[in-house]
């Protein structure tokens, strides 16, 4: 391979990767899911192998496109259907509620207390007994609610997401199912017409799929 080929592939490799990106959306390496990571390594190693193949270059790419045009079909899906969404990127996890650290959460996240420790010192929290909520998101991150937060009893989870109800969160905030259905029955609201719902302050506000611009 001469090094005018080699450059001139280069700057292919380099346009075509901008453009992956591109096409797959904006998020941060920091916000990217499991799945996200897995298909970006994947491209990373298809694409060095496709680079060592002399008389091969164009077709090294096609596990790329394929790659890519997966990705897409998957987060079209996922964007349409919570159940497969929460297959491919999971769901959050409360970690500590209430001031209480749930060990049987960690244990089924394989999340050690030492992660906890470790993340908590990353947000400048001593200790523990300061955090009211924490949850570890999709992404592996931990996101803490201090004790001394003014808005701490009214921590808004999401009751509805895409349709379905949330009925771990709806129980977590000491609420029912009737509880709820009474809510949207009295608004003249179906479950399956609402986009996003949380509850505040004994009340629930709802945004539904009418009121979002598609």
């Amino acid at each position: 391979m001469n090094y005018l080929e080699l450059i001139l592939k280069t700057i292919f490799i380099y346009m075509l990767v901008a453009a992956i990106f591109r096409i797959m959306g904006k998020r941060e390496v920091g916000q990217l899911g499991t799945f996200d990571l897995v298909v970006f390594i994947l491209i990373a190693e298809l694409i060095a192998m496709a680079l060592e193949k002399k008389n091969e270059f164009l077709s090294g790419l096609i596990p790329v496109i394929v790659l890519v045009v997966l990705q897409i079909i998957i987060a079209k899906i996922s964007l349409k259907n919570s159940k497969f969404r929460s297959f491919i990127d999971g769901k959050p996890s409360i970690i500590i509620k209430n001031g209480i650290v749930n060990f049987k959460c960690m244990v089924d996240q394989r999340y050690t207390l030492d992660d906890l420790l470790l993340q908590l010192r990353e947000k400048d929290i001593r200790s523990i007994d300061e955090v009211e909520y924490a949850i570890l998101e999709t992404n592996g991150k931990l996101s803490v609610f201090k004790k001394d937060d003014k808005d701490k009893k009214t921590y808004p989870l999401p009751i509805i997401l895409d349709g379905e109800v949330q009925f771990d969160n709806l129980y977590t905030i000491n609420k029912t199912k009737n509880w709820l259905l009474n809510i949207l029955h009295n608004k003249r609201i179906n479950v399956g017409d609402v986009f996003y719902a949380f509850s505040k302050n004994n009340d629930l506000f709802i945004i539904k799929y009418n009121e979002i611009d598609k």
